[in-house]
């Protein structure tokens, strides 16, 4: 392989998988860090490590010129941007490609195409591929877009085109509201992206969220590696992802594959990508529409990795220095079912406020087919300067029902002591009757207002369970009032309160 050293331009837990793969091919990594993240894991994650001092994002990890300049004096041959900050920032990937590095991630001009919701949606629906019935013009004025909203009919979803993460986006209910919400939506949408331009689509009520893993070479080699399914979402955040989806069919998981092995072929597109759907079941069968590209590797890709047995980070790297990806579509297979959970350091019964604290403890996996990607251990101090998420935790199993037991079990093994998070909500979720039979949405969430209803503990009551749990002194009872076994943990016998 031609690359030799790598500067991660990221954080957390995903510089720390990143550095993982490197350590395994011999590759040597260089880490970046901000002062207030002195002890933080991904600081030692890599052979070197640089300061970034500290400030706002715009001077330490949205930096261009300074994790440039790092690279060059550190020896790098590549920077990988990993995900967020600015790994779809088209600009960034130009800049390294003109300084001589090698660029982990798609070209410039792919990152420019595919994140401009318009510019991409009128490509795909040139190749013929299914759309979200909307309006994706260039007309921007009032009269127009109410006009296009009446054909389309409510109730509709305004979007920014520029952005993503639900930031500019509005469901518009009824034709009264449209003009305050569509101006609420574009002003969103400037002061995120810097651009005010929208899209309009029909509001597909009841719909599953589904995306293709997809990878492309620099020699004309693309393949699908089969989807993940991410419907149950808060605020437009995934929180569960499994693979393979429970709705999709074999004649519709090939059908949506070759759609999203077209789009990269129409664009030559190379290294890791997601093309994102929207699927829904109808009287007249299951549909697809073609949502967006992401042009980077996603958080969920563990979930892909479990399934097939593949280092995607490796392809990356692959990739990246001009070599031709490892398998052709025959020879791809996918095995038994895998679950990934996004920890956060969050108070779901608050309106999934985030929250602070110092990590006391961690717990330990017991499972060897469970997997914590984190970017967090045991002293570090949450604060409030990025984005909340803990820890990602990965099971597989052969079935659905073993892979969703396994994750109950690795989560109640890691209770994350110091702060509240979202884990007991994230346990009452797979142990919801809908969920374990594979009846999940996008509505998910709101359809079971029940599990984010609050469950306190008095902390005297906390250490009380704790050490009779430890010590195994008398029956162990949970926050349903139900007695547990006697090789119930002492974590597990917390489940369900909110310290």
């Amino acid at each position: 392989m031609k690359i030799k050293k790598v500067l991660i331009a990221n954080r957390g837990e995903i510089a720390c998988r990143i550095a993982r793969t490197c350590r395994a091919l011999n590759i040597k990594c260089v880490t970046v860090y901000t002062e207030k993240e002195g002890n933080y894991p991904h600081r030692y994650a890599g052979d070197e490590s640089y300061g970034l001092g500290d400030g706002q994002l715009k001077e330490t990890y949205l930096n261009q010129e300074l994790l440039l300049s790092i690279a060059k004096e550190t020896g790098c041959q590549a920077i990988h941007p990993g995900y967020g900050f600015l790994s779809e920032n088209s600009t960034f990937a130009q800049k390294v490609r003109d300084r001589g590095f090698y660029f982990i991630g798609p070209s410039p001009e792919a990152i420019s195409l595919m994140g401009d919701k318009i510019a991409s949606k009128k490509k795909v629906e040139s190749l013929g591929i299914p759309l979200v019935p909307g309006y994706h013009g260039e007309a921007q004025d009032l009269a127009t877009l109410q006009k296009e909203a009446g054909k389309i009919g409510f109730p509709l979803l305004v979007k920014a085109s520029a952005g993503g993460g639900g930031k500019g986006m509005r469901i518009v209910w009824k034709a009264e509201e449209f003009a305050d919400q569509l101006a609420a939506a574009k002003r969103e949408a400037m002061n995120a992206f810097g651009s005010d331009q929208v899209l309009l689509e029909r509001f597909i009520e009841n719909p599953r969220h589904i995306e293709i893993q997809v990878f492309g070479d620099q020699h004309k080699n693309w393949v699908y590696l089969y989807e993940r399914e991410c419907s149950i979402q808060r605020r437009y955040q995934k929180i569960v992802e499994e693979a393979p989806s429970t709705a999709l069919d074999q004649f519709t998981r090939e059908k949506m594959g070759q759609d999203a092995v077209a789009i990269c072929k129409e664009i030559n597109y190379q290294g890791a990508g997601t093309v994102e759907f929207i699927f829904e079941e109808t009287e007249l069968g299951k549909k697809y529409y073609f949502l967006e590209m992401n042009t980077r590797l996603q958080v969920e890709h563990p979930v892909t990795e479990k399934i097939t047995g593949l280092d995607l980070v490796y392809w990356q790297l692959l990739v990246a220095s001009g070599e031709v990806l490892p398998l052709k579509q025959n020879e791809l297979s996918s095995r038994g079912h895998a679950l990934e959970v996004r920890l956060y350091a969050e108070n779901p019964y608050q309106e999934f406020l985030p929250t602070t604290g110092l990590i006391k403890k961690v717990g330990t996996l017991t499972d060897p087919d469970s997997r914590l990607d984190t970017g967090v251990w045991e002293g570090v101090e949450m604060g409030i300067d990025f984005d909340p998420m803990i820890a990602k935790v990965i099971t597989y199993g052969p079935t659905r029902a073993i892979a969703i037991n396994q994750m109950i079990a690795s989560l109640e093994n890691l209770p994350y002591f110091g702060l509240v998070t979202n884990r007991s909500y994230l346990i009452d979720i797979l142990k919801n009757n809908d969920f374990q039979a594979g009846a999940t949405t996008t509505k998910f969430v709101g359809d079971h207002p029940e599990l984010l209803e609050s469950k306190e503990l008095e902390l005297e009551q906390a250490i009380a369970l704790f050490v009779a749990s430890e010590l195994n002194v008398g029956p162990q009872i949970d926050s349903a009032g139900h007695e547990r076994s006697s090789q119930a943990t002492a974590w597990s016998a917390l489940q369900g309160y909110q310290l």
